[in-house]
């Protein structure tokens, strides 16, 4: 992208009625180090990879819990997510006060979004330069809602935003019709599985990785958003890894057996 004439200001149409401070915003999303959300009925999980900006520092928090039935996770610049979280925390907290009910979270998304919109009418704001994946659990099961700095936000089965997320949505693409019935640690498997998809090479370990999950126990009652301990995470991996090393040792003895064989046989 480019500068131009009419990227001055953020209400300022270009003759193709582009608004280049929207997308430059959205550009912001695609820079960000990725982060994955998936559901089924009854659960729901995102995940993001730790990227710190430097050998030296640490890593900054992509993943935010803003209530006890729904969380978020961030891509792009994460000062911008931070102030978005704490607005979702508190339009949680003053529903919950209001209604004695926690707030949909179809309701949570859209209020997002409306806060979203508004810096793209205003000509002395500038549009949020993150990406939110929404996870939550209500009435009417497990949802997965994606909001644009743009204003817009849909409902996903699975998504993955920020760099390199179009391996890891190539990954979901080809998974997603099975996971409503997908069981907790199938959906938090696929999840590193889909991050793994954009380190490039990187090994995947707890270190580099950041998984939370919320749903609904088999008795009925809510299972809290939280993080999953880095012990768990690496416990899934090693298991993962285990898999797939597994079918590679048949071959392995066809092969010697076939080595040994004598030449009538072969």
């Amino acid at each position: 992208m480019f500068r131009n004439q009419y990227d001055t200001d953020v209400t300022t149409w270009s003759p193709q009625g582009r608004l280049f401070q929207v997308e430059y915003a959205m550009e912001a999303v695609k820079q960000g180090s990725a982060c994955v959300g998936l559901r089924s009925r009854t659960h729901a999980v995102l995940a993001a990879a730790n990227k710190p900006a430097s050998e030296l520092s640490s890593y900054q928090r992509k993943v935010f819990r803003v209530a006890e039935h729904a969380g978020v996770a961030l891509a792009g610049l994460t000062a911008d997510g931070r102030v978005l979280s704490r607005f979702l925390r508190n339009e949680c907290i003053n529903h919950s006060f209001v209604y004695e009910a926690p707030l949909p979270v179809s309701r949570l998304a859209l209020r997002l979004a409306d806060k979203a919109q508004v810096c793209t009418q205003r000509s002395w704001k500038r549009p949020y330069g993150v990406g939110l994946l929404v996870a939550g659990l209500d009435e009417s099961g497990a949802h997965l809602y994606y909001n644009c700095p743009s204003g817009n936000y849909f409902e996903y089965q699975a998504f993955a935003i920020g760099s390199r997320s179009q391996a890891a949505k190539t990954f979901l693409e080809r998974r997603f019709e099975g996971y409503n019935d997908y069981t907790p640690e199938q959906l938090i498997k696929d999840a590193l599985s889909a991050i793994k998809e954009t380190l490039q090479g990187e090994k995947l370990t707890s270190s580099n990785c950041t998984v939370a999950i919320v749903g609904r126990k088999d008795d009925g009652t809510l299972e809290p958003f939280e993080m999953i301990d880095a012990k768990r995470i690496q416990e899934i991996i090693d298991s993962m890894e285990a898999v797939e090393e597994a079918p590679a040792e048949p071959s392995s003895m066809q092969e010697e057996r076939g080595s040994d064989a004598a030449p009538m046989d072969i």
